[in-house]
């Protein structure tokens, strides 16, 4: 008892409202101290497959990367990840601008609580000519529902669509690109829903329920 005090104490600031995404954030991170990662992440895992076959990683992956949010579960290996343990993602404080040739983050972006200052941060570290992959949770295939809280993850601040907004809760991850970032173009842009896709709501679904950008930072002189 002593000891779980004594990483609580050590982990957690002073909350000044107790909320379920406080309560899960304290969760996650004594997980992350006691345990190691906290829980395996597959999802880049189970996208692995398809990006073989579509030639992803010689296209996207190649140089010095980063995966943020990663969760273990690093899109390549050798890439360097920021996790918990770094810090807070919105920002990537002490990374440099155009560090890495590409950055990656999976189902992550849900998770900040301002999603646009995360875009840029994200965007600031990558090298011109490199890229942003961005793989999140569509809505529709993954909640399954309009409103937050979210039935599987109540630390989700948003939920996503490909192209449009729809309040209260749902931000499209093109409107989002367009008004985060300068120099860009989209590679492209789609639902990935590869393998079994349950449609029952109180079932969590099975196989991809993503939606997958490649976003490349434009040189400019």
């Amino acid at each position: 008892a002593i000891f779980m005090k004594s990483i609580i104490k050590k982990l957690i600031p002073k909350i000044q409202k107790i909320t379920p995404e406080a309560i899960w954030a304290i969760i996650v991170k004594i997980k992350l101290k006691l345990f190691g990662w906290c829980e395996k992440h597959i999802e880049t895992t189970k996208a692995k497959p398809r990006r073989l076959k579509e030639g992803f990683f010689d296209k996207y992956c190649r140089g010095k990367g980063l995966d943020i949010g990663h969760g273990g579960d690093f899109i390549v290996q050798g890439c360097e990840g920021w996790d918990f343990d770094k810090g807070d993602a919105q920002y990537l404080n002490g990374i440099p601008d155009n560090e890495f040739d590409f950055v990656h983050s999976s189902h992550t972006l849900e998770h900040m609580v301002d999603s646009q200052v995360a875009l840029r941060n994200w965007w600031r570290v990558v090298k011109p000519g490199g890229y942003l992959i961005l793989y999140l949770p569509h809505r529709d295939l993954y909640e399954k529902k309009k409103t937050l809280p979210s039935r599987w993850n109540p630390d989700h601040k948003r939920f996503f669509l490909p192209d449009k907004d729809e309040a209260p809760d749902t931000e499209g991850l093109l409107p989002l690109i367009e008004s985060s970032l300068t120099d860009f173009k989209i590679e492209y842009m789609k639902t990935c829903d590869a393998g079994p896709v349950i449609t029952d709501p109180e079932i969590h679904s099975d196989g991809e329920y993503s939606i997958e950008a490649v976003i490349k930072k434009m040189k400019t002189e």
